[in-house]
């Protein structure tokens, strides 16, 4: 069964993919990621790998005979890919070369552009999971992307949340955050010539880093050949850090927030930038959610930023330093 259903109550639709749950875990002795597998090249660098399991495709199924007027639903259509950042099997964002990882962003870009051009696409989520703390099964270092028909609660409300703020200030809500951030000093991670990171004042996780482009641009589609070396070069010195925090490596969810595509232009106050859900709140416990996180979407970070991100900025400049893997 692949289908959408929709949830009348939060507006919002629910994919609907129990072929997933015939999702391996990773034998101990062959990755299909792997040169040499038969299912990959012999050689490569990064590389788009159409998901074996997808939630989403370009030919679903019609749904089941079990939608009504209240609760509609339509056939999955989209695309889901796997992006393999190295054939190295160990070699993780944060152990890449800066050369190496803006080849990885280059093929962001491409993906981005090349799924915005179906018109039946209405969102291109670039996103990483990473360590099985988050549920990871196939350790050979990987994000995913997903093109969605629709456009998700969470990124519709932030984008709601933009377009109130530009009509009610004339100015780019993260641009203000960005602002806002810098000035306050306390939080911030790590600054480069395009782009800041820092802790925002808001987040729900203990070391929940953001990382925003300073320019007003929607999309990695916009930037520069000079932002896009400059992106590679702050994901491995935050990623880096995450590391050399507790010592380990560093479990995360990592999302890149980008224009929707194929809707109404939201150029005037959009703006990309990279979250990171870390389930990590000390170097052996994890902040779980419990039911007033998810019953009621009411966030508890159990630690102040202003206290945790003096650590994670230590972390990111010992990182540095110690020129891990450049």
């Amino acid at each position: 069964m692949a289908e959408l259903r929709y949830n009348p109550l939060l507006r919002d639709w629910t994919m609907v993919a129990s072929h997933r749950q015939n999702r391996p875990n990773m034998p101990k002795d062959f990755c299909p990621f792997c040169p040499g597998s038969g299912r990959v090249p012999d050689t490569y660098d990064v590389l788009k790998y159409d998901n074996d399991f997808p939630a989403l495709s370009q030919d679903p199924p019609e749904p089941d005979d079990v939608g009504t007027a209240l609760y509609p639903v339509k056939p999955a259509y989209g695309k889901c890919e796997v992006i393999l950042y190295s054939p190295d099997h160990h070699a993780t964002l944060p152990e890449l070369p800066v050369a190496h990882i803006r080849k990885l962003v280059d093929l962001w870009a491409d993906r981005y552009v090349s799924l915005a051009a179906n018109p039946r696409h209405k969102y291109v989520l670039i996103f990483e999971n990473r360590g099985p703390e988050v549920g990871v099964t196939m350790p050979h270092p990987h994000g995913q992307i997903y093109a969605y028909p629709y456009i998700p609660q969470k990124l519709r409300v932030e984008l709601e949340s933009c377009e109130a703020h530009r009509q009610e200030t004339g100015r780019c809500l993260v641009c203000d955050i960005n602002r806002e951030e810098q000035s306050a000093g306390v939080r911030m991670l790590v600054e480069t010539d395009h782009f800041v990171s820092y802790l925002p004042f808001f987040t729900d996780y203990p070391y929940g880093a953001f990382i925003s482009s300073k320019a007003h641009l929607g999309s990695l589609a916009e930037f520069s050949e000079a932002e896009k070396d400059d992106l590679a070069n702050i994901l491995k010195q935050v990623t880096a850090g995450m590391d050399a925090l507790f010592d380990r490596q560093f479990p995360y969810m990592m999302v890149l927030h980008q224009s929707p595509v194929n809707g109404p232009d939201t150029e005037a106050y959009y703006h990309f930038h990279i979250e990171f859900y870390p389930p990590l709140r000390a170097k052996d416990k994890l902040k779980y959610l419990a039911s007033s996180e998810t019953g009621a979407w009411a966030p508890c970070n159990p630690t102040a930023v202003e206290q945790t991100a003096p650590e994670l900025r230590a972390a990111i400049q010992r990182a540095k330093g110690a020129n891990v893997h450049a």
